[in-house]
């Protein structure tokens, strides 16, 4: 898979992007309502990108539980039970941190699945060993499992932003709502 990616694999040249997060939420929608499971996430780089474009979507009260908006490490910390001495140690851009936000949201709702992101959408704020376009992914399900995955967005703020939307759904698509999660959330 391409390290650095500005929108995912899977996008084709003629659909926007916005027009691809799109067709990622109402693709998450239908297997979360034909499983009738409730979802809730944790952003950071997004600002609730995700909860926005699932929202978007007409009666999404029967899936989406709730989302938390967590830019600041406290707020990390005092919503989600992300534990400061985590944050110490990782820092908040992390895959123990996004694991933590995934979990706290989990176990702070009434959701079947979480969704966690936190990363440097830039345009500053990286380093060397955390670049901008960096970002953390986290799922959770009730069922105890927790996964993680990094990527590397190319692009300006508002890109990056964007392309760890669709790809974060994409990737829940894949794993947490794929054919092998209907065992049990």
């Amino acid at each position: 898979m391409n390290n650095q990616e500005s929108g995912g694999e899977h996008t084709q040249r003629n659909e926007t992007m916005v027009e691809a997060i799109t067709r990622a939420a109402e693709a998450t929608a239908n297997v979360l309502r034909e499983r009738g499971w409730r979802l809730c996430s944790a952003e950071s780089c997004t600002g609730g990108g995700i909860a926005h474009a699932l929202t978007a979507i007409p009666g999404s009260s029967h899936w989406f539980e709730c989302g938390w908006v967590t830019y600041s490490n406290e707020s990390k910390a005092r919503l989600l039970g992300v534990p400061s001495q985590l944050i110490q140690r990782w820092g908040a851009v992390s895959s123990e941190v996004a694991a933590a936000m995934a979990s706290g949201a989990l176990s702070h709702s009434a959701a079947d699945v979480a969704i966690a992101v936190t990363g440097i959408a830039g345009p500053g704020g990286g380093s060397a060993a955390k670049p901008v376009g960096l970002v953390w992914f986290g799922w959770a399900t009730r069922n105890g499992g927790c996964r993680t995955a990094e990527q590397r967005f190319a692009g300006d703020r508002a890109q990056v932003r964007q392309a760890a939307v669709l790809w974060g759904l994409r990737q829940l698509l894949a794993h947490e709502l794929g054919p092998d999660s209907r065992l049990s959330p």
